[in-house]
């Protein structure tokens, strides 16, 4: 009998992990990874020399200086800035959009000139936005809408903007400064070791099952607590039916030259080209190695034994998940992170949502 069974070895479990063994070095905690590797799909692989991240970038960014401080407890972090790219039939402009995208989009110099023309492309959508399109247009105009958001989501999403609800983009950064760092947040950065090392060093003196599916034999793991980190669907074996997800397919290729596109993430915006974007892995934690590895990202439709990585939370998914959630469960069963909660999170959020559910266990 363990005083804490794990399902799934990524972040979010990792930080229960940690926290229990900071207060209590002597509980007895299992984990169990239906996957070969901890660190779910934060997981980086040193290959040559270079820290891939096999399932897609991910870049630690977060404005709680108690989050912060907990990572960097754990391992040294470095001080990558995410300044992305976007390529729009080889024209390139720099994200998120501030004055260097309006000065190549337009020859804007000073923040009045963008505004007015985006004020004035704005004008076009008329009362509430009925769609992506419209939400994004009443947003940000119709030239930026045209080369840098809607061949690009089109791709993520699997259908025309048209299509796609309006709560999909609720917002859209614009920023009147000549900033391309990606993120607002205060502090952001990589574990100079790669995220596997991170995860590893908070499951320390913790017992991990890999090429474990709990489901498959789950009376056999007995917990006074078991937090599940798993697809809800899944845990109750579809019995309400399945909840939709978009997934992501790589195509990881070594280069034998030292700098391949300049640029850790460069995103591809036409709709022609299908992959979403391209990760040049070293730019992440550059060690000067000769050679360089890229990936390009595929949006895929979501099938079964495919990774879930994207919930569509649109009214039909998000009241199936409320269903879900009224079901009862074997009584000491918590369900947690991304796939328990449907829901995206980054991953500072993951580590938030990880320490209120201490609050209630510890």
């Amino acid at each position: 009998m363990y005083d804490y069974v794990l399902v799934g070895a990524g972040l979010f479990n990792a930080t229960i992990a940690k926290c229990i063994k900071d207060k209590n070095k002597d509980a007895k905690i299992l984990v169990i990874e239906k996957r070969s590797h901890i660190a779910g799909n934060i997981y980086t692989e040193n290959i040559d020399g270079i820290d891939v991240h096999i399932y897609g970038a991910h870049i630690f960014h977060t404005s709680d200086k108690k989050i912060w401080d907990f990572v960097n407890g754990i391992t040294e972090f470095n001080n990558f800035i995410n300044t992305p790219i976007a390529n729009y039939k080889n024209e390139l402009y720099n994200l998120p959009f501030n004055m260097h995208t309006f000065y190549k989009m337009w020859g804007c110099i000073k923040p009045e000139e963008a505004l007015k023309i985006i004020e004035e492309q704005k004008k076009e959508i008329k009362g509430e936005p009925k769609n992506l399109e419209e939400q994004a247009i009443s947003l940000v105009g119709r030239d930026i809408y045209e080369k840098l958001i809607k061949g690009y989501t089109e791709k993520q999403w699997g259908k025309d903007c048209k299509d796609l609800p309006s709560f999909i983009i609720k917002r859209l950064p614009v920023r009147l400064i000549y900033d391309n760092n990606y993120f607002n947040d205060k502090y952001q950065g990589i574990p100079s070791l790669g995220y596997t090392k991170m995860i590893e060093n908070m499951f320390s003196g913790t017992e991990v099952l890999l090429n474990t599916n709990y489901l498959d034999d789950r009376e056999k793991y007995k917990g006074k607590y078991i937090i599940y980190t798993g697809p809800i669907d899944e845990y109750y074996d579809y019995k309400l039916g399945r909840l939709e997800y978009r997934s992501l397919k790589f195509e990881t290729t070594k280069i034998d030259k030292k700098d391949y596109q300049g640029v850790a993430v460069m995103n591809f915006t036409e709709r022609d080209i299908p992959f979403t974007r391209i990760i040049e892995h070293k730019h992440f934690n550059d060690r000067g190695t000769d050679t360089t590895i890229i990936t390009k990202e595929y949006p895929v439709n979501f099938e079964i034994g495919d990774e879930p990585y994207y919930p569509i939370n649109d009214e039909k998914n998000k009241k199936l998940y409320e269903e879900y959630k009224k079901l009862k469960t074997d009584g000491n069963v918590i369900f947690g992170g991304r796939l328990g909660s449907y829901k995206y999170y980054d991953m500072d959020k993951v580590i938030n949502e990880a320490f209120e559910l201490l609050k209630k266990i510890l």
